[in-house]
């Protein structure tokens, strides 16, 4: 009897932990999809920044700004100063999509309508995967906190997880459209 209920137990520890591992590990999944969005549009800056110089002259600081934020974004060591980073960048990225706003001939460049097309489908699959990543968040916290896994969950070194929050200046989507 006694012997039982320490292997009901143990089976119930062990569910516990398999259960929280596989919830930690779709909180990282969760992570790498954000970070290969923010890659793509890391990689695709270049090549809009190019594009503005040749129009937009007079526009220096912008384009140096959106250079220094994706500088930034790429040293950045922790997941907090990777968010911190990407929301300078998507702060600028709307200076950038409203100075374009006074160049007509910059709207109407097939390059600039290419990229700009490429940056709203990145943006739109960013921010669902900073939704989908908060979700999964929510669940693993939830997981840790909740009666008995709490009492197994820190000792085994499970702890809770940040969300992705994004600065109340740059909760709206970038507006790329014209």
């Amino acid at each position: 009897m006694l012997i039982g209920f320490l292997l009901a137990l143990a089976l119930a520890v062990i569910a516990l932990y398999n259960g929280l591992v596989r919830s930690r590990i779709k909180v990282d999944e969760a992570w790498a999809d954000i970070d290969t969005f923010l890659k793509q549009r890391f990689d695709l800056i270049p090549n809009l920044v190019n594009t503005v110089k040749g129009y937009a002259k007079h526009e220096k600081t912008t384009l140096e700004n959106l250079t220094k934020y994706r500088a930034q974004l790429a040293n950045a060591g922790t997941k907090e100063e990777m968010a911190k980073a990407d929301n300078m960048l998507t702060g600028t990225l709307k200076s950038l999509f409203a100075v374009a706003e006074n160049y007509p001939d910059l709207k109407a460049n097939t390059n600039f309508l290419a990229l700009q097309k490429q940056l709203t489908t990145i943006e739109d699959k960013l921010q669902k995967a900073r939704r989908y990543y908060n979700g999964t968040v929510r669940d693993f916290n939830t997981k840790i906190a909740v009666f008995p896994a709490s009492l197994i969950a820190g000792m085994l070194g499970f702890s809770p997880r940040e969300f992705y929050e994004v600065e109340e200046s740059n909760k709206e989507n970038v507006k790329v459209e014209f």
